[in-house]
């Protein structure tokens, strides 16, 4: 189990710790809802969950069958549904080294649906990954 311990610090802004290193991310509302847009809303973090999840999770299964990804690259885009506010997709453009063989781009695709963020994420939310082998 992990604790994290979130603050709100006025103006839609909140700073939340994370328990084991202390590490401190920073969040405020987004523009079109309020805030001032000066950090990562909390929506944009479920999207820079998944991006760093699914590198984290290929980065695994790499070490584990002795390859790299080092430079491969995740942009994710968030698209919001107006009513009910909440996100409605966030494509994923996953950019992998061009020399990995067909079995390890099918190992890594594998991985990236399979991703703990991707799996916890609700069925209503698209969250398509389209691969590309250009690092």
């Amino acid at each position: 189990m992990v604790t994290m311990n979130a603050v709100y610090t006025g103006e839609k802004h909140c700073d939340i710790s994370h328990g084991p290193s202390g590490s401190i991310i920073s969040t405020d509302a987004p523009k079109d809802n309020q805030g001032k847009g000066e950090a990562f809303s909390p929506t944009d973090l479920v999207g820079a969950a998944l991006a760093t999840c699914i590198l984290t999770t290929i980065g695994i299964l790499a070490d584990r069958d002795n390859f790299s990804i080092i430079g491969s690259t995740a942009n994710v885009s968030k698209e919001m549904s107006a009513h009910p506010r909440k996100i409605a997709s966030l494509p994923v453009e996953l950019h992998l080294p061009k020399n990995l063989t067909d079995i390890q781009r099918k190992k890594c695709e594998n991985a990236a649906h399979t991703c703990p963020v991707h799996r916890s994420l609700h069925p209503d939310v698209k969250a398509d990954i389209h691969f590309f082998y250009d690092v």
